[in-house]
């Protein structure tokens, strides 16, 4: 099996794009994470679900998770509201690593090595240079592989 195989469509999201609409794509659709594409539609890396809560969470509850016992749930629910106003852009690296990319006639294997190497539940599958043609996530993978 390839992974144009295994691949099927995924929402994206650009890199101008509100997190709060990155924040509402992974729970609408129960994502691990994100593709982020440039303007052409080419992969430019995984947003993982937990660098959006790294930027709602306040840097005091990240450090120390036994202090955000200490806050009401009326309270905490407000802390979404801090990202108000910032982009996708603001959770990525200053400088991207090269994206979770596969080539379609990438093998199961591939895949997966892909996914270790760069510590993401999801690839994007593209030509080189490419608009991306689908995604693959880890579930999907796994189910792939365990498959008898």
């Amino acid at each position: 099996m390839r992974a144009r195989d295994l691949a099927v469509p995924l929402p994206t999201i650009a890199v101008d794009a509100p997190v709060l609409e990155a924040a509402r794509v992974l729970a609408g659709q129960n994502l691990p994470g994100l593709i982020v594409v440039d303007g052409r539609g080419r992969p430019v890396t995984v947003l993982a679900g937990t660098q959006v809560l790294r930027l709602v969470i306040p840097g005091y509850c990240r450090e120390d998770p036994t202090l955000a016992r200490m806050i009401d749930e009326p309270s905490a629910d407000l802390f979404l509201r801090g990202a108000e106003g910032r982009t996708v852009a603001d959770l990525l690296p200053k400088e991207h690593p090269e994206p979770p990319v596969v080539e379609p006639q990438a093998t199961v294997l591939e895949v997966a090595a892909v996914m270790a190497q760069k510590r993401t539940p999801l690839v994007a599958v593209a030509e080189p240079n490419g608009p991306m043609i689908g995604g693959i996530t880890l579930d999907a993978l796994l189910d792939r592989m365990l498959a008898r």
